[in-house]
């Protein structure tokens, strides 16, 4: 069959010829229609992930959209090997798909759409009325995150980013404001304070991180010693703006700020067991009836060398064979 193969670790994968999967005990053949490309995808393929394989040559993709021989349509995930033309799967290591979501949106939606579920509907715990403030929301996960958040009640939702274009697009996503991170940074503190101070935030959900997060944990912070303290929940879930930042212990004592973090690590076992039966189905089901968008760029499976580099902003690539 031809894939996406990896031939050594941090190089692109190449479109190759590799030998059918076999299906073992337990396993059954899924006929590749959709397999997306993701920042865990090239993590993996620079061997330096905690789920690298120690094996090369090896087929990329931990997960994708297919057919099984029964004509079912289901999205299924695993280490690697999605990048192809078939791919060997549990029997039961997939979910099926509702019939009215193409298989573009099913093989780009489950990364960023999950990344969003568990910041808000596990880590920040989001109750109908709360005003949420996503930082950074023009990537991917970011827009699915105002969306979600709007689905789950969320009475007030800002959002910030630096494309002045996608940031109005957001405004159609579910947000009712936006912050612009380009202006002086004076002037951002001032927009916050004052947002803040009208309507404090109960949610902040951050791809930023950096600098920005400084800046935003600043505007949080308490400045009045008997004002009745406003719970935020403040989760960080990318770092764009930086890996690192600076944070004054007097920050935290001024304010009621709880920080928190989402990633592969962080989402306990009781809660990743619910995603197969009940979160994902939710997931694919508002994206089958048009309350999740996730854009979308197709590449051709033959391209995946050039492909894998492209920077394509607020789009999930999506390759096909």
């Amino acid at each position: 069959m031809k894939a996406a193969v990896l031939h050594q670790f941090g190089a692109s994968p190449k479109y190759d010829n590799f030998p059918d999967p076999v299906a073992g005990e337990g396993q059954q053949i899924l006929y590749v229609k959709a397999a997306s490309i993701k920042n865990i995808d090239k993590g993996i393929a620079s061997g330096k992930h905690y789920d690298s394989s120690k094996k090369l040559p090896l087929v990329t993709g931990i997960d994708g959209v297919g057919v099984l021989a029964n004509g079912t349509r289901v999205y299924a995930g695993q280490t690697s090997g999605f990048m192809a033309e078939m791919a060997a799967i549990a029997n039961r290591g997939y979910v099926i798909l509702p019939d009215n979501i193409d298989d573009i949106t099913a093989a780009a939606l489950p990364n960023p759409a999950l990344s969003a579920w568990f910041s808000l509907s596990y880590r920040a715990a989001i109750k109908p009325g709360d005003t949420v403030y996503i930082n950074g929301a023009t990537g991917i996960t970011g827009k699915a995150a105002i969306q979600l958040a709007k689905y789950l009640g969320a009475g007030k939702i800002i959002a910030s980013g630096r494309n002045p274009e996608m940031m109005e697009s957001l405004k159609n996503l579910g947000a009712d404001e936006v912050i612009s991170l380009t202006q002086p940074e004076e002037d951002l503190k001032k927009v916050l304070k004052k947002e803040i101070e009208s309507n404090p935030f109960d949610i902040v959900i951050d791809y930023t991180w950096g600098r920005h997060a400084e800046i935003l944990l600043e505007a949080l912070a308490g400045n009045n010693l008997w004002a009745e303290s406003h719970r935020t929940r403040y989760v960080t879930v990318g770092e764009m703006a930086g890996a690192t930042i600076q944070l004054s212990s007097a920050t935290l004592r001024s304010a009621a700020i709880e920080l928190y973090g989402v990633g592969g690590g962080s989402i306990p076992k009781e809660i990743l067991q619910k995603v197969p039966g009940e979160i994902l189905p939710l997931l694919f089901e508002l994206a089958a009836k048009g309350k999740l968008i996730i854009d979308t760029e197709v590449v051709q499976l033959k391209d995946i060398e050039s492909a894998w580099t492209k920077n394509t902003a607020g789009k999930r690539l999506v390759v096909v064979p």
